[in-house]
C-alpha cells in the first residue's frame, strides 16, 4: 500500500486508502471478515468464466451475506434486521422460542437458562460511522 503506483490507482479508482486505524467501521478488519467470508462460501469458484459472471456472483454473495447470513458480531441477526430497526423484535421472538424449549426439555441446556441479552448499537445516519465508535 506503499507504493506510488497503488496510491495513484486508489486515488483514480476514488477509493480511500485504510490505514488500520483503531475503531473505526470502515477499517480492514471489517472487510477482511467479509473476504473470507466470501472466499470461504461453498459456492465461490475457482475461476470466474468472465467480469459479468464475477459480477453476479459478487450481487448475489452481497444479498445473502446482508440478507441471510447471520452475524456473530451483531448477536446472529442478519445486518438487513439491525438496519430495519428490528433486531429487539426478533431478540424478542427468539427469547420467546427459547424460553419455550427450556420449559419443555431443561435438561438440554448444560447452564440452566439463558442470560439476559444485552443490547445492540442502532445504526448511524452514516452508513460509514459506528454508533458505539463515531469518527
Amino acid at each position: 500500500m506503499v507504493s506510488q503506483e497503488v496510491s495513484q490507482l486508489l486515488g483514480k479508482l476514488l477509493l480511500e486508502k485504510s490505514d488500520s486505524r483503531p475503531r473505526v467501521t470502515n477499517d480492514n478488519l471489517f472487510s477482511e471478515s467479509q473476504f473470507k467470508t466470501l472466499k470461504y462460501h461453498p459456492e465461490f469458484p475457482d475461476r470466474f468464466g468472465s467480469f459479468e459472471e464475477a459480477r453476479e456472483f459478487i450481487r448475489a454473495f452481497v444479498a445473502w451475506y446482508n440478507h441471510e447470513h447471520h452475524h456473530e458480531g451483531i448477536k446472529l441477526l442478519t445486518p438487513a434486521v439491525v438496519h430495519s430497526g428490528r433486531s429487539e423484535e426478533v431478540l424478542a421472538a427468539r427469547s420467546v422460542t427459547m424460553d419455550r424449549a427450556h420449559g419443555r426439555n431443561p435438561e438440554r441446556f448444560a447452564r440452566g437458562k439463558l442470560a439476559a441479552r444485552g443490547g445492540l448499537d442502532q445504526p448511524s445516519s452514516n452508513p460509514c460511522q459506528s454508533a458505539r465508535h463515531p469518527a
